[in-house]
């Protein structure tokens, strides 16, 4: 079978453009804007309305597989390609891209996926965001053409087994951390909160004591409002660096402050994700080492999670093998083609390493389903609900698209379908 015809449609993302790089300076809230100059290259505003373009492949029997380009919220920051606009990106794919497009035969997706990641013009790759939607496109069109689920083709042309276990749900909060907690306690999800501490004045604390207070909080909080005695979910908490920032980048001081977050964490796991931000990758994966090394002197439980600077596939190789940290976050955007998503997770799992498939709450649900699709197939650790950040929306699409992969996947083992 072929792609008879490519069509490229604009749209919205589930989130905002954030300028990560201004917020951090000190940026003020005014209702849900920011206000100040920005500081990323391409930002009009320090919060902007986030874009995103839709792959959309009809093929020759008129069945259509559709992909979504969508980029992080703080794009331009950490390492990542540049600002995504749908304005500027739709001519060049009507007009470099289609005609790579219609025509092709659908081959295996592994094979089709590599074609386009490698693919340059003017000497410079596809934007990570094209990447990330054309490989979905292409993934749900092998699937089409084959009958088969997207979980089911990437289980299979990576020699995995056929997908049976459900995939950890880790929900994010966004700025609303106390009554989106609520729900997400309402209804058990595995992970929470995520939290957001992305200033330290008004999140952290200058001392850390405002985080302290928040994880008490949230262990009161979970034995109050859980309907089963057992329900005791992880805590994973974002921190975009901020530790490092308030407390300086002594990898002792930090493990000691993490240590006591552990005593006010009441014996749920605690993972800290980004607990610096020092602006390069290889001082990152050093600092972030040395404090897992402290921690572990320690004998300190709290799980070190990196996000910023492990952006690509070779990123997190490298993270994974210098033992920079215990889990490392699977930016899916980020990495280009949904390919490196699959490669990753299973990099990781191979080298004792844990694999949280994350994203953004700057996806869309297309992506965000081609995402559970991976995650179930390469079996991660840990998958995000996105997109969006007010919780249920992305935990709906997160975990019903699931659900319903493992039921077909269990039925056609069982032998009850084709």
């Amino acid at each position: 079978m072929k792609i008879h015809k490519a069509y490229f449609t604009p749209g919205f993302s589930a989130f905002f453009f954030d300028d990560q790089r201004a917020i951090k300076a000190g940026a003020s809230h005014d209702g849900f804007v920011y206000r100040g100059a920005t500081v990323t290259d391409g930002f009009r505003s320090i919060r902007q309305a986030g874009q995103s373009v839709s792959v959309n492949l009809v093929l020759e029997d008129g069945s259509v597989a559709v992909g979504d380009c969508a980029a992080v919220q703080y794009s331009g920051a950490g390492g990542r390609d540049p600002l995504f606009q749908s304005s500027e990106v739709i001519p060049f794919l009507e007009g470099r891209i289609r005609p790579l497009l219609e025509g092709r035969t659908i081959e295996p997706f592994r094979a089709m996926a590599a074609a386009f990641e490698g693919l340059e013009f003017d000497g410079r790759r596809l934007h990570t965001a094209v990447r990330y939607g054309l490989s979905q496109a292409l993934l749900m069109a092998r699937a089409l053409e084959r009958r088969r689920l997207m979980a089911e083709v990437v289980a299979e042309e990576y020699g995995r087994p056929a997908p049976a276990v459900r995939v950890p749900i880790f929900g994010q909060s966004g700025d609303n951390r106390y009554e989106n907690v609520d729900k997400m306690i309402l209804k058990e999800v595995d992970v929470l909160p995520h939290g957001l501490i992305n200033h330290i004045e008004e999140k952290l604390g200058r001392h850390g004591e405002k985080l302290q207070e928040y994880v008490e909080w949230l262990v009161r909080r979970v034995a109050a409002l859980r309907r089963r005695p057992d329900y005791k979910p992880n805590l994973h908490i974002d921190v975009y660096g901020t530790i490092g920032a308030a407390l300086g980048l002594d990898a002792g001081v930090i493990a000691d402050y993490l240590a006591r977050l552990e005593k006010s964490a009441g014996g749920h796991k605690l993972y800290i994700e980004g607990p610096v931000d020092v602006e390069e990758k290889d001082r990152q994966i050093e600092t972030l080492k040395a404090i897992t090394e402290a921690l572990r002197a320690k004998g300190c439980g709290v799980r070190i999670v990196a996000d910023e600077w492990c952006n690509t596939l070779e990123d997190i190789r490298e993270f994974t093998d210098a033992g920079a940290c215990h889990m490392v976050q699977i930016k899916t955007p980020d990495l280009g083609g949904i390919q490196n998503t699959a490669e990753s997770v299973l990099y990781c799992k191979a080298h004792g390493m844990e694999a949280y498939q994350g994203g953004t709450c700057n996806e869309t649900d297309v992506s965000a389903r081609a995402c559970v699709h991976v995650a179930v197939a390469a079996g991660a650790d840990l998958t995000l609900a996105k997109p969006g950040m007010g919780f249920d929306e992305g935990y709906t699409i997160v975990n019903n698209e699931m659900e319903r992969i493992l039921a077909v996947a269990r039925a056609r083992s069982r032998g009850e379908i084709q």
